[in-house]
């Protein structure tokens, strides 16, 4: 683990002592900052503890498509190795989505470290990356052609109106505002 270290006065004695912080602590403290003020308008961040900026969850509600009218819910972990790793985040709602399956996995290429289509995890890419691309998927992002959840694609493909039913019966089950 990489640490810049920074010097603290002890207020006893006059010493100086050092306190190490991570370079992951220190790229989040900056990011979320950015995050508060960038966020896409249906998307909401929230602390369990506001000292821990590697886990927090994020709110999706959804103002156009299929899912309008739901609100899913995500926990993301910032590991320590970011930004060289992506965020683990998973899906706490449960929902009808062919990028999205029943235990909560997301099929999105930039929450992998390698992916085929080029589009993966890279250092340069941020948390607002993240968020940005998990708001995406209930709107412009959908992918039918690769999916996680193979039967929500094809039910898509088969019959649009069924499709749009179950997503219905699922939001009115598990993700009502």
């Amino acid at each position: 683990m990489i640490t810049l270290t920074r010097k603290k006065k002890d207020s006893g004695a006059g010493a100086i002592a050092d306190k190490r912080i991570s370079i992951r602590e220190f790229l989040l403290v900056k990011e979320v900052q950015e995050l508060e003020q960038n966020l896409p308008s249906t998307c909401k961040i929230s602390f369990q503890d506001a000292n821990v900026l590697s886990d927090f969850n994020l709110s999706i509600a959804p103002n156009e498509g299929f899912w309008q009218g739901g609100r899913f819910k995500f926990s993301v972990h910032v590991p320590e190795e970011y930004n060289m790793a992506p965020p683990k985040v998973k899906c706490l709602t449960k929902l009808w989505h062919p990028n999205i399956n029943v235990e909560g996995d997301i099929c999105l290429s930039l929450l992998r470290l390698n992916s085929i289509d080029g589009l993966g995890w890279a250092p340069t890419r941020r948390l607002k990356d993240v968020i940005w691309g998990l708001n995406s998927l209930f709107t412009d992002l959908l992918n039918f052609e690769d999916p996680l959840n193979i039967e929500a694609a094809e039910q898509y493909s088969k019959d649009k109106d069924k499709f749009q039913a179950k997503v219905r019966e699922y939001v009115s089950a598990y993700a009502r505002r």
